[in-house]
């Protein structure tokens, strides 16, 4: 998941339009290789974290930390009143910072103690199904094909829940997730119908704050803050935590705005099935994270569900 929902499309430029196309073309895939490497890192980041971080506490300090940082970065490159916003955008976009990174992420932290990453990551990839869902449900005509992805992605989710049926999995972890990736959904839904902040990392900077805010406001209700130690902290989970902050919150997620505005919208949009097959891989590589036929099978078909989706939405 990513840090905040992306900037409006609808001025992007055409990559063919630039001045030197070609080293456009390359920067492209080079910011296109940071969003798919470092977002889907970013579980198996957040499973190292949680080993020895409270997961409340965790979202807690890497949002606050990402959002102040972007604050200063915005504020000494743009001026500190490129952070202005009215009354409205603010409360749109605390609103959607909640339901995102508290709601959304908040939750696939707290699950992550239990499920696999590479596992929570396909499971989070259903999170375009449920957007689909959520505008029809709305109004929103929806085409035959994307209804057809959302049913094989909804097949591929039933899959993925064996190995919690068989206990090989807490299937609360898993609930847990697909809890997350509605809210997560229903957030992304929100921010295109709310006043938000014109400038997306603007919008970023207060959506972090209320995310970060909101996990600490949690994590002293279930008491984590009470005898949290900083010194207990492992060296594996501190590093982890400082890679969340610096790289999946600020560097992939800056770097998926750019791609926004200088990209065309279809190759930008294959992160969402490419990532959880890098978390995946990293889980295995990394953390031996087993590769059960139910992960295989379940991940190819909710990866086949989003990609119908994602080519048919556009």
């Amino acid at each position: 998941m990513t840090a905040a929902s992306g900037p409006s499309t609808s001025q992007a430029p055409d990559l063919r339009k630039a001045d030197d196309p070609a080293q456009v073309s390359r920067v492209a895939w080079a910011a296109l290789g940071v969003v798919y490497v470092v977002w889907g890192s970013t579980y198996l980041a957040i499973r190292v974290t949680v080993e020895t971080v409270p997961p409340m506490t965790s979202a807690a300090i890497r949002f606050l930390c990402a959002g102040l940082l972007l604050a200063v970065v915005l504020s000494l490159r743009q001026g500190p009143k490129a952070l202005a916003v009215t009354g409205r955008q603010l409360g749109s976009a605390a609103l959607v910072g909640l339901m995102l990174l508290v709601g959304g992420n908040g939750l696939v932290v707290f699950a992550e103690r239990s499920v696999p990453s590479g596992l929570a990551a396909l499971l989070v990839a259903a999170v375009p199904l449920w957007v689909v869902l959520l505008r029809r449900a709305t109004g929103h005509r929806t085409p035959a094909a994307t209804l057809a992805g959302v049913l094989v992605g909804l097949v591929g989710l039933g899959v993925l829940t064996v190995p919690g049926l068989r206990g090989e999995v807490r299937l609360g972890g898993m609930l847990t997730v697909i809890g997350a990736t509605v809210l997560w959904s229903s957030g992304s839904f929100l921010a295109a119908r709310l006043p938000m902040p014109g400038n997306a990392l603007v919008a970023s900077v207060y959506e972090m704050l209320a995310g970060g805010l909101g996990a600490l406001v949690l994590a002293a209700v279930r008491g984590e803050l009470t005898g949290f130690e900083p010194s207990t902290v492992s060296t594996a989970s501190w590093l982890a935590l400082g890679y969340l902050v610096l790289f999946g919150s600020l560097l992939a997620f800056t770097a998926y705005a750019w791609l926004l505005q200088h990209a065309p919208l279809p190759l930008v949009a294959t992160y969402a099935y490419v990532n959880p097959v890098v978390a995946v891989f990293l889980g295995w590589l990394i953390l031996a994270e087993p590769l059960t036929w139910p992960v295989l099978l379940g991940g190819a078909i909710v990866v086949a569900g989003v990609c119908l989706v994602v080519r048919t939405e556009r």
